[in-house]
């Protein structure tokens, strides 16, 4: 086999099996078997553009947030993943509200460092990057695979998602916003959700998640053992000069219409 021939060949290895909408890490290619300096030869055919120091992507090829994320995921092998209001926008539960800036939400556990190359995407979104542990890491509870063009994403259930999207209220998504996703949430599975509440470690997360689910009245709450949840002691402020709603001991917007029962 000629050499302009075993090049030619391991070119299009890598054009067939890159994943179309995806980054390329150097660092994951070279384990491939291309190594920098053929990488650099491939850019300087047109094969391949620089997508920020130590990224690739395909010649022409259009890269979303979620080619990104998946070379976080698949590549790097990084534990980060969507989450909270992106991951239930993903499932249907957000396509009434207004469509402001886009924002993506993505949650990965404290110190998870991501590459400049992803920080400085031009993805045409604001990356919300949350570092947390609202769950212990040992809790792989509540993750499913989504589709998007060639590739899966790994993204959070919408029990986890709702969790995930509550810690975020205030500061990061309004109270509102929140409630009106909550209430699309009429088919929740229990045994999960209540997987997912014995585990959480926020206090004000749990409380705020049970005060609106009784709040829209979903059926799936009652097939919840409460008493195995840790709601913690003391009151929590969400909201300065709100209503405090005695039950869940948190203080809610006050046009945040009547007081759950009980």
């Amino acid at each position: 086999m000629s050499m302009s021939h075993q090049v030619k060949t391991k070119i299009n290895r890598l054009i067939t099996e890159w994943p179309r909408g995806t980054v390329g890490v150097a660092s994951y290619l070279n384990t491939l078997g291309f190594g920098h300096d053929l990488l650099a030869k491939y850019r300087k055919s047109g094969w391949i553009d620089s997508f920020g120091r130590g990224a690739y992507t395909l010649n022409e090829d259009k890269v979303e947030w979620a080619g990104a994320l998946y070379a976080l995921q698949a590549q790097l092998k990084l534990n980060v993943h969507a989450g909270g209001k992106t991951s239930l926008e993903l499932k249907g539960y957000a396509h009434y509200l207004p469509v402001q800036q886009k924002k993506i939400f993505l949650y990965g556990p404290l110190g998870q460092v991501l590459p400049m190359w992803f920080k400085r995407a031009p993805l045409g979104v604001d990356i919300v990057m949350t570092r947390t542990n609202l769950f212990p890491a040992h809790v792989q509870d509540g993750f499913s695979d989504y589709t998007e063009r060639d590739f899966f994403l790994r993204i959070s259930s919408p029990e986890r998602a709702a969790l995930e999207m509550l810690h975020l209220v205030p500061r990061k998504v309004t109270f509102e916003e929140a409630s009106l996703i909550l209430e699309n949430l009429v088919s929740l599975r229990p045994e999960l959700v209540q997987k997912l509440l014995d585990s959480c470690r926020s206090v004000k997360v749990k409380r705020l998640f049970l005060y609106m689910a009784e709040k829209h009245e979903h059926a799936w709450l009652s097939q919840l053992d409460l008493s195995r949840v840790d709601l913690g002691h003391g009151k929590r402020m969400l909201v300065p000069n709100g209503r405090y709603e005695k039950k869940y001991r948190i203080t809610v917007p006050r046009d945040h219409q009547e007081e759950v029962s009980g």
